[in-house]
């Protein structure tokens, strides 16, 4: 299983509204680097871009800044905001450095905001014990942002660590997440224990937040283990998302599996999970390191970073087939006329109005060290889907490695690349049709 990815949303509604982005139709695109990287000001940006009213970009960067982390080391990640100009170009703005203290270090998730300007994120380390926290950080005057921590994730007791996942909020301002590890699973790697959870958060008097666990992943053949994709709503309040690993499956010698699933309140604060596809078998897409996505009838979308007739990742639609059943249909198999379509998606995907789906791959393409593509799908008839390269990344001071998720804004996809750029230490960019 890979460890990675992402995806936004903020409330039920704005979670839908998400899947079916403003993006305009295209068959080919123009890219430009809105930004290169640099040390000082953050680096390897792992998870996506969100939006704000005003079209000012923001995200996070794994790495950089000028915070000295937990055990004394530099570079502990940084939180940005890339900002319009008047007549062209983008000014870019660290806004948080992670370190010093007790806060965050390595955030490898993006970001929500909710409707007053407030970012919502995740670190993957640091925090009051080291493994990871839920952190806010909110406006203030003179342009500065102020951070309040939610949540720091203990690796003792039933509390999950190590998050990868962006979050998502509900209508009432309760957050929820995964962690990669941790729980009350019989999952084990080496001396750390857990196979992961769901969690909400929810705020209480005084400013506090309080913890609850909606679901333990088990390493018991069934369920999966290791979420590292954000999780979706739907309008009745289930839960959906995939694991990076688990499900029957996901066994040696490729231990390449993972599941789809979702979680229905039961009343009294009890969650019943229900596995709707189990991911490794045969051609079969595997190890999804993403979120899914829903369309306008019903129908469940996402990426896998393997599986697939080469092995190479898929785009998969889970349809509901009722009884609870679900059917999977793969629309893509990456791989392939030596990978000038991309291969090995990490991240998840997003509609335009015209239903075509849009999506990065990590590897691929046409440059020579295939650095990762962005590709359109197209649906045509009798069920088939066509697919087009829209942009090869790696090819001269090119971003490398599209990790993380596109976003729509004003007729133009936007995203970033851990690496690459003039710097080499990724970027962010614009494709224009």
């Amino acid at each position: 299983m890979r460890c990675k990815q992402i995806s936004l949303s903020v409330t039920i509604a704005a979670m839908l509204a998400t899947t079916l982005l403003m993006a305009g139709k295209c068959a080919a695109s123009a890219e430009k680097v809105l930004y290169n990287f640099s040390n000082s000001a953050g680096y390897q940006p792992k998870g996506g871009l969100v939006a704000d009213a005003g079209g000012n970009l923001y995200g996070t960067t794994f790495s950089g800044g000028t915070g000295t982390c937990m055990f004394g080391s530099p570079s502990c990640g940084t939180v940005f905001e890339l900002s319009p100009l008047a007549g062209g170009g983008w000014r870019y703005k660290t806004i948080h450095n992670f370190g010093n203290s007790k806060d965050g270090e390595y955030p490898e998730a993006g970001l929500i905001t909710d409707g007053a300007g407030n970012l919502y994120g995740t670190t993957s380390s640091g925090g009051t014990h080291g493994y990871g926290t839920v952190f806010e950080l909110s406006p203030a005057t003179g342009g500065s942002w102020s951070e309040k921590l939610l949540h720091s994730f203990n690796v003792g007791g039933t509390d999950g660590f190590t998050p990868a996942a962006s979050l998502v909020m509900d209508g009432s301002g309760n957050i929820y997440g995964t962690t990669q590890l941790g729980g009350t699973g019989t999952c084990t790697n080496g001396s750390v224990s857990g196979c992961g959870v769901v969690f909400e958060l929810s705020a209480g008097t005084g400013g506090g937040w309080t913890e609850t666990i909606l679901h333990n992943f088990q390493n018991d053949g069934i369920d999966g283990t290791g979420p590292v994709g954000a999780l979706l709503f739907d309008g009745s309040g289930n839960i959906y998302g995939a694991t990076g690993g688990g499900g029957p499956y996901d066994v040696p010698p490729s231990y390449e599996g993972g599941v789809a699933f979702e979680l229905t309140p039961a009343g009294g604060g009890v969650w019943t999970e229900t596995i709707l596809h189990s991911f490794g078998n045969g051609s079969d897409g595997a190890d999804p390191l993403a979120g899914l996505i829903f369309d306008t009838h019903g129908n469940l979308y996402g990426t896998s970073w393997a599986g697939g007739t080469r092995n190479l990742g898929t785009v998969f639609e889970l349809s509901p087939a009722g009884g609870g059943t679900w059917t999977e249909t793969l629309l893509a198999s990456f791989g392939g006329d030596d990978n000038v379509g991309g291969a090995s998606p990490e991240a998840g995907l997003i509609f335009d109005t015209a239903g075509d789906l849009f999506g990065t791959t990590t590897g691929g393409g046409v440059s020579t060290d295939r650095s990762g593509t962005a590709f359109e799908l197209k649906p045509g008839g009798g069920g088939s889907w066509t697919r087009a390269v829209l942009h090869s990344f790696g090819v001269g001071t090119d971003g490398a490695d599209p990790s993380s998720g596109l976003i729509s804004l004003s007729g133009k996809l936007y995203g970033m690349t851990a690496l690459g750029g003039t710097n080499g230490l990724g970027t962010v960019f614009a494709l224009e049709p």
